[in-house]
Order: structure tokens, then C-alpha cells, then sequence
């Protein structure tokens, strides 16, 4: 696979292509995604769960996200690295551009922060900086105090609103990529029309520009047995993990993926 670059997901936009991501912790698992095609592999503070036993993201460091960013970058082939700063990694300049650079020098070549149009300021210097900033918006897990659980977010026009104008101000500053998790289909069709930027989505519908997943839940892997709504086990039907990575690259390219049934509704 050739190195996936921001000129290639620009030009996967802009033709209508769909772009593929998966997260990845581990040198191993990010060859076989590689091999299967996929183009971006997220190093997702989700490790805190599916890795460490966690029930939240929060207890994840950032020393944590920089050790499994660089098992990924021994083992990826050409897949562009887009890796999380840890609950509290926002909270200041200082912190982001501090963590950020941490992130990059262990193999990242995006930045992924979770937060709205407060994160303007830090977006653009990251981008003067030579730092790609990909902002997640919507049901953000950091925050997920703060909401009372995860809950699907924008359903209401005033947050819809105000999610449209979070992610017009993002992009102006400077934001490389947006992801939606878990908002309504109208609504992440919206975001990404209006974006020049490529959006990713989880739990955010067929519009998006591309879709990301989890691994495990992907895989059919759960340690508390509980599986969103959003999430389609490609295990199932095929013989290896390799072949389960496949065919879900493949239905994100084909637009099969996802289906109605995966989708959340105003």
C-alpha cells in the first residue's frame, strides 16, 4: 500500500471515496490491517478498555498513548497514524503542544483532540507548528461524566446548531480532519457537506467521508458483552482476523457499511 497522506484522504473526498479506519495498539495488529488495506489506523485512548481492563478512557496517560503509538509504527506499512491525547491532555497550550509533540516523535502523523471550538487557538498552533489536528466531535468518551453516560449527542436542534458551528470554526482554524461519534445521520451528512476537510465517522451514518471502529468491537471482542448499536462484527463470517479486516475495508469502499440498522436517528 502506498503511504496514505493528507493529499491522499483530500483526494478520497473529492472523488467520493470512502476512507477506511480501524484502531490499532500493536505493532502485529497494524501489519495485518495494513495487509488488508485499511488506510488509518487510530491509536485510540479506547486502549484504556479493550487493552488495560479499564471502564473508561480516563485512566489512560499519555506515556501510555506514546508507548502504543510506537508498537504501531514498527509495525504499520504505509497506513497514515493518528493518535489520541489522554483525558486532561487539553487542558492547556502548553499540555497540547507538549503531548502532541510526544505523540509525533513516537510515530503519529496526526494528532487526534476531543473537545468543540475552544480547541481553535490550539488547532492553529498545532497546524503552524507542522502538527495535522484531528478533532472529535459529538459523543466525546473524555467527557462522558459530563453527558451521564454515552449518549447519542446533537439530537436536539440547538446542539445540532451548535455542533455545526463547532466544526465550521475547527476548520477554519486550521483542523486537519473531523470525526462524529454517535449523531444522528442527518446531522453528520450535514457536517460533512459543508466540511472541505475529510469526516470520519462511529455511529455518525453513511455520509461521512469514511468510518472508523474499533477493533475489537470489529472482532466480535467485548469484555463486558455489551455491543453499540453501530457496531458490526466482521468476524463472523470470515476465517481469519486478516479476512474479518478485509471485509470490512471492503464494505466501507462499497458503502455497505454501515447499514441502516447501525444508524441513530433525530
Amino acid at each position: 500500500m502506498p503511504d496514505i497522506t493528507l493529499t491522499t484522504l483530500q483526494a478520497c473526498k473529492a472523488r467520493g471515496e470512502k476512507i477506511s479506519m480501524l484502531t490499532s495498539y500493536d505493532a502485529t495488529f497494524a501489519a495485518a490491517a495494513c495487509q488488508a488495506g485499511i488506510e488509518m489506523l487510530l491509536v485510540g485512548d479506547s486502549l484504556g478498555m479493550v487493552m488495560q481492563g479499564q471502564d473508561s478512557t480516563l485512566p489512560v496517560t499519555i506515556e501510555d498513548m506514546a508507548y502504543h503509538t510506537a508498537c504501531v509504527k514498527r509495525g504499520n506499512k504505509g497506513a497514515m497514524i493518528v493518535s489520541d491525547l489522554p483525558f486532561m491532555g487539553t487542558a492547556t497550550l502548553e499540555e497540547i503542544y507538549r503531548q502532541s509533540a510526544m505523540l509525533m516523535r513516537a510515530g503519529a502523523h496526526m494528532v487526534k483532540l476531543e473537545g468543540g471550538a475552544w480547541l481553535c487557538e490550539a488547532v492553529t498552533g498545532l497546524a503552524q507548528r507542522g502538527i495535522p489536528a484531528c478533532i472529535h466531535l459529538g459523543l466525546t468518551p473524555q467527557s462522558v461524566h459530563v453527558f451521564g453516560g454515552y449518549k447519542v449527542q446533537g439530537r436536539d436542534a440547538e446542539a445540532a446548531e451548535r455542533l455545526k458551528a463547532d466544526a465550521q470554526a475547527l476548520e477554519q482554524a486550521g483542523a486537519a480532519m473531523l470525526l462524529l461519534e454517535c449523531v444522528p445521520s442527518t446531522l453528520a451528512a450535514e457536517v460533512t457537506a459543508a466540511a472541505s476537510v475529510p469526516v470520519i465517522g462511529i455511529g455518525a451514518g453513511p455520509s461521512t467521508d469514511g468510518q472508523v471502529l474499533v477493533l475489537h468491537d470489529m472482532l466480535g471482542l467485548s469484555l463486558t458483552g455489551f455491543t453499540p448499536k453501530f457496531v458490526h462484527n466482521f468476524m463472523q463470517d470470515a476465517g481469519s482476523i486478516g479476512e474479518a479486516m478485509a471485509a470490512y475495508h471492503n464494505a466501507v469502499k462499497d458503502q455497505r457499511f454501515p447499514a441502516p440498522e447501525h444508524e441513530f436517528n433525530t
